[in-house]
């Protein structure tokens, strides 16, 4: 089973249907959704932590970039992309913010509890910072790409062996591209 919180923080940036790029977390309501998303519902979301998620989503989108290669990274992140270093220090720095203890519940299953004591806004950072560990160091990283559909921006995990975009309407932009490339050649 996938694990989609740091996808869902990475597709934040998505095409916005225009050939543009939108960024959803520029305000406390795309934040809201966000945690809502990833079932950090407890959490108020404040200037603050946007732009400390902000920051650990620049680290996550340079990662997944790296992770892709040697395939190309997101056109969102092609010009910016954060320094590999630096990534990875503010995604291991976010995620010790908050430290976890495991805990058995019964019947048997595993859960992380955060440590008392940490602050609501470290305790999102570090969620998200792990998730991104948690992606990076699994299986599904392996089958991690982003989508080359004109003007998708997304990453994606590879279902099958034959998937080549994020969803069927990128598949259908890319295949109206294609034929109009080749209908419309000079």
């Amino acid at each position: 089973m996938v694990n989609t919180v740091a996808l869902d923080l990475a597709s934040t940036i998505r095409h916005d249907g225009d050939g543009g790029v939108l960024d959803t977390l520029t305000s406390v309501d795309g934040l809201e959704a966000l945690l809502a998303d990833v079932g950090l519902v407890d959490v108020a979301a404040s200037d603050a932590l946007l732009v400390r998620v902000v920051e650990v989503r620049a680290a996550t989108r340079a990662l997944f970039a790296r992770a892709v290669e040697p395939g190309p990274p997101s056109r969102a992140d092609a010009n910016r992309l954060m320094p590999l270093d630096d990534a990875v220090a503010l995604i291991n720095r976010s995620a010790a913010l908050a430290p976890v203890t495991p805990a058995l519940s019964w019947p048997p299953s595993s859960t992380m509890h955060t440590v008392a004591g940490v602050s609501p806004d470290d305790a999102v950072l570090a969620t998200l910072a792990r998730a991104t560990i948690d992606f990076l160091t699994s299986p599904d990283a392996a089958e991690l790409r982003a989508c080359t559909a004109p003007r998708c921006v997304r990453y994606f995990v590879k279902g099958h062996g034959r998937q080549e975009f994020c969803k069927p309407s990128c598949s259908n932009r890319a295949r109206a591209a294609r034929h109009y490339s080749r209908t419309h050649a000079a």
